[in-house]
C-alpha cells in the first residue's frame, strides 16, 4: 500500500449509514412529541416526590 492510497474510511461509514438508514418492520416506532411528553412527566414526577419527602 503506498502512503497516497486513503484507507477506506469513507467507505466503511457509507457502510453504517445504510446500516442505520434500514427501517426494520419489527422495530418499536414512537412519535417524538411522546418521548419528549413522558420525560416531562418523568421529571415533574420527581420534582414532586422530592417535595414530598422533605
Amino acid at each position: 500500500m503506498s502512503s497516497g492510497q486513503n484507507s477506506g474510511g469513507l467507505m466503511s461509514s457509507a457502510g453504517l449509514v445504510r446500516y442505520f438508514d434500514a427501517e426494520d418492520r419489527n422495530a418499536i416506532r414512537l412519535d417524538p412529541k411522546t418521548i419528549v411528553a413522558f420525560g416531562l412527566l418523568f421529571g415533574v414526577g420527581i420534582l414532586v416526590l422530592n417535595a414530598v419527602a422533605i
